[in-house]
């Protein structure tokens, strides 16, 4: 019965497992409709998102498009359309903007290696090599890179089954070795992929095991070890890094070891890459772009001498500093004068303006060694027709790129002929030149840029000298006079020699008479050379009106000069009487104060005087007065003693003094007047009051400077540190050293350290300590975030170029202003840094950039003062190339005002001069108490 009862259990058992697994399949059925279900929704979701992202990208894309159409140059622009476009496949659209891109600029290594990945991947599938090849030419030209020539070998060498298909591999092979072979770092790598070809055909050539070759085979083999083995003599002739594991693979390979005339130059190449060793060291731990390193790897190759190495080093330097004009200025310079190779100079020169074409230097290079080279007409109107749509930042340039070709059109001009084409082309380009200077020059710049019209000068004496037309250069110069140019003497003499050297007497004399009334620079000069003149070639006649006319001239310029020096003198004694004004109603305001104050006041202050004399001096010594009072001897820095001595707090050094001494006191108050010498002192402001211990702090400030014989806080009634003091030093060379700790920070206030001056004694003496004048090393730089910091914008800086100098400009208690100036080592990576960073952001701030040129200080200097008063300078109002403005107005609109007037300029800023402060008279006035309330309840 046992039995049965097992088979019923264990068919249940099998019923029950069959059952089960019929539900755990219906459960995975479900589970995976479930999980396909939740594919397909996160599909959809996917698809939407992909969707959206390629909406996107397409705006943006389409964004980028229209701001190229605008403004074509801008560089970033076109590098984020092309990371766009590949990003999102678009292969034709990709083709073009890179197409366009490199008709502006050059490319960079990763951009053409990109590019050609790209194009190599697409003829793989169209089977045209040659379109691959055009481009791989083109890439070679924009910089000389190791990695691009290996790439075109490589590619080469999948063709080299076509007909001329080896021949053509080995002749890119040559070229690369020649180009990039005797690069330290990378010419290996190019070498070993030659040898490794030359190898791969060895091996072709080899017959089968048991198999002996014929003559003719034996004849290929061995012209092609020969060529392997002048592979291995090449490349060990060159100092190259790594260059033993090369000489140990020749060993191996060479069945009848190196040669010795292989192993000499392996010797002598060896310790030549000893000697570059260190310098190739000091680039690899370089920071870019290097610029310092390469300079001096340069510098030792110009010592050496080989033109091949001088070439290589300069590529390696431009291809990671190609925006440094100064870089491409010194290698077209080099090639220019001493390798002087034709296509090698002028593709250096082509390559520099296309990278640097705001830059005219290496636009006047570059028209000259077209000539140089005798490049057709032709190409050199081009090149200056692009070198006129360059965007130069200033006028004085495009007079200049002028000049270069005018002279390059004189130069082609047979003066021999009456009249010629070159003649009429010269004439033409004169006069589009005059033009071009006029509408636009002066338009985009608001200055002529040839305030002496030097062109015309030349156009002048071009038409005297060679055309004998001096009715063309008198019309020339009379345009010159209208110009402004008429006041001055030296203009005068200089169309008084034309008219000597190719006119007649006639016309000398009537330009000098002309001189003798307009000139107001130098008159007595232009007056003796019309005399001198007149002794030579003149009548009796022409002699008194020459005498008369000069005579009456100089009486009416010595009247002028007259009357100013007195106005002059009158300005200057007026400003003596204001401030000998101001002097005593300050002292009488002082006295009324201390008129004022409290006897509760004067009790506690002369309590607090006798507490500090007893705890200094023990016993107080008192003189008794009539009405019973006593006196304490102190003293001052005033050197008043008793109960009328202002309760200052003693300065360091001067010590009380006991009753019944009132004659040493004095000796000694005589003897601490003669060590404040100013000399040897320097005057510190704008320090915190709550500094403490001022006297400490700034000893251990100024002690490097030198030996300190003392320093004199100042302190006010209550004791309270007033924010400034003196500093005394033993020899006056340590006043050098300390000025230069001007605006030195403590505790978070910029320090204001400057010559001690008896400002009663010069009243005008005043300290300006920066540039006032335009700075083309420099750049200002407004808009920045106030969190900036000094260390944070001096890295931004430096990838435009060698940072000099920093100064963030703040207020007086040390706040930023958001404005800050940069100095740069010259002026061309200064106008780079102005291009590349203008409407850069920074911490969401957009800053503008601009060369320096901040307003001159001297601007309506006090009425009566001493001083001329001049007229702002003149701003120059940069043109803009690419990314938008190169110059700003630093002019307050406050000094637009025709009206107003601007006031003395302290501490670089200009300060509006208040209403009401002139009388009727045209003087100046004194403020009253009331003029300054009404002035404070109108705010």
């Amino acid at each position: 019965m046992a039995a049965p009862a097992n088979a019923e259990q264990t068919q249940l058992q099998d019923m029950e497992e069959d059952g089960a697994k019929v539900e755990e399949r219906e459960m995975d059925s479900d589970e995976e409709e479930d999980e396909e279900g939740m594919r397909v929704e996160n599909s959809d979701e996917e698809e939407d998102d992909s969707s959206e992202d390629e909406k996107e990208n397409e705006a943006e894309i389409q964004r980028l498009e229209e701001q190229l159409s605008i403004n074509a140059f801008d560089y970033n622009c076109h590098v984020d359309l092309i990371k766009l476009l590949k990003q999102e496949g678009e292969l034709i659209r990709l083709r073009k903007a890179r197409q366009k891109m490199s008709e502006l600029f050059p490319l960079t290594e990763e951009i053409w290696l990109d590019w050609l990945k790209d194009e190599i991947r697409l003829t793989e599938e169209e089977s045209n090599r040659e379109k691959v090849y055009e481009l791989f030419e083109r890439a070679i030209k924009d910089y000389i890179c190791p990695e691009i020539w290996l790439e075109y070998a490589q590619y080469s060498i999948g063709g080299m089954g076509s007909p001329g298909g080896i021949d053509k591999v080995r002749s890119i092979f040559e070229r690369a070795v020649t180009a990039v072979g005797l690069h330290m770092t990378k010419g290996q790598s190019v070498w070993e992929a030659y040898r490794e070809f030359e190898n791969a055909i060895l091996s072709t050539l080899q017959p089968p095991p048991g198999k002996v070759p014929r003559n003719e085979e034996q004849e290929l083999i061995k012209t092609q070890l020969e060529r392997i083995h002048t592979l291995f003599r090449r490349q060990l002739a060159i100092p190259l890094m790594d260059m033993e594991a090369t000489y140990a693979e020749y060993e191996e390979w060479s069945e009848h070891g190196v040669p010795e005339a292989v192993a000499h130059q392996y010797k002598k190449a060896l310790q030549q890459m000893e000697k570059c060793k260190p310098l190739e060291e000091a680039l690899l731990v370089a920071e870019p772009p290097k610029l310092a390193e390469y300079q001096a790897y340069i510098d030792f190759e110009l010592k050496v001498g080989d033109p091949a190495r001088i070439q290589i080093t300069f590529e390696r330097a431009l291809a990671e500093n190609c925006l440094v004009p100064d870089m491409w200025s010194k290698c077209t310079k080099y090639l220019d004068r001493q390798l002087k190779v034709k296509d090698l100079v002028l593709s250096t020169h082509e390559r520099a303006v296309r990278n640097c074409p705001w830059t005219m230097s290496l636009w006047k290079s570059y028209l000259l060694a077209l000539e140089r080279h005798g490049a057709d007409h032709h190409t050199v109107s081009d090149v200056f027709e692009k070198a006129l749509n360059a965007g130069f930042i200033q006028a004085t340039d495009y007079v200049e790129i002028w000049q270069v070709y005018l002279d390059y059109l004189r130069r082609r001009v047979d003066f021999s002929k009456e009249s010629s084409k070159e003649l009429e082309e010269l004439r033409e380009a004169f006069s589009r030149c005059l033009d071009y200077m006029k509408q636009d020059v002066e338009e985009r710049f608001g200055e002529s840029g040839d305030p002496s019209c030097v062109v015309m000068q030349i156009w002048a004496r071009i038409e005297a000298l060679h055309c004998k037309n001096m009715q063309k250069a008198r019309e020339l110069w009379d345009n010159i006079m209208t110009k402004g140019n008429s006041k001055y003497a030296n203009m005068w003499l200089e169309y008084y020699n034309l008219e000597r050297s190719y006119g007649d007497s006639v016309h000398c004399r009537k330009a000098l008479h002309r001189a003798v009334q307009c000139t107001t620079d130098y008159p007595e000069h232009v007056c003796d050379v019309l005399l001198t003149f007149e002794r030579v070639e003149g009548s009796l006649e022409d002699w008194d009106t020459a005498v008369q006319k000069t005579e009456s001239r100089m009486n009416r310029i010595n009247e002028q000069r007259a009357k100013a020096a007195e106005k002059e003198a009158n300005q200057a004694r007026q400003e003596e009487e204001r401030v000998e004004q101001r002097r005593k109603v300050k002292a009488e305001k002082k006295g009324l104060k201390k008129d004022q104050r409290g006897a509760g006041e004067k009790r506690k202050a002369e309590q607090e005087d006798q507490d500090e004399w007893n705890k200094d001096s023990g016993p107080k010594r008192r003189r008794g007065n009539v009405d019973g009072t006593t006196d304490e001897y102190m003293e001052t820095e005033t050197g008043l003693f008793g109960r009328n001595a202002p309760r200052t707090k003693p300065s360091a050094g001067l010590k009380k003094v006991p009753p019944g001494h009132g004659d040493a006191a004095e000796k000694q108050i005589d003897d601490k007047s003669e060590l404040r010498d100013d000399c040897c002192s320097v005057f510190i402001s704008n320090l915190a009051f709550t500094l403490q211990e001022p006297e400490a702090t700034l000893k251990a400030l100024f002690e490097s400077c030198g030996s300190i014989a003392q320093v004199r806080p100042i302190f006010g009634h209550r004791g309270v540190f007033r924010g400034y003091c003196y500093v005394q030093f033993e020899s006056p060379a340590s006043v050098t050293e300390a000025l230069k700790l001007d605006r030195r920070e403590v505790e978070g206030r910029p320090m204001f350290v400057s010559p001690c001056v008896d400002k009663n004694k010069n009243p005008d003496f005043k300290i300006f300590k920066y540039n006032t004048s335009l700075e083309k090393h420099k750049i200002f730089i407004s808009g920045l975030p106030l969190s900036c910091t000094k260390e944070q914008l001096e890295e931004i800086c430096k990838q435009q170029g060698t940072v000099k100098d920093v100064r963030l400009v703040t207020y007086r208690s040390g706040r930023p202003k958001g404005l800050a100036y940069v100095e740069f080592a010259d002026e061309t990576q200064a106008s780079q840094a102005v291009l590349k960073m203008d409407g850069v952001e920074i911490e969401g701030h957009k800053i503008s950039v601009a060369i320096s040129n901040p307003p001159r200080r001297s601007v309506n200097e006090k009425p009566g003062s001493s001083r001329p008063v001049t007229d702002m300078m003149p701003r120059q109002n940069y043109g803009s190339r690419g990314k938008g403005r190169t110059q700003l107005s630093l002019l307050p609109r406050s000094l637009h005002r025709q009206a107003a007037g601007v006031g003395k300029v302290e501490n670089g800023t200009a300060a509006e001069k208040m209403e009401g402060t002139v009388n009727t008279t045209g003087e100046p006035r004194t403020l009253s108490n009331s003029d300054f309330a009404k002035m404070l309840l109108n705010k």
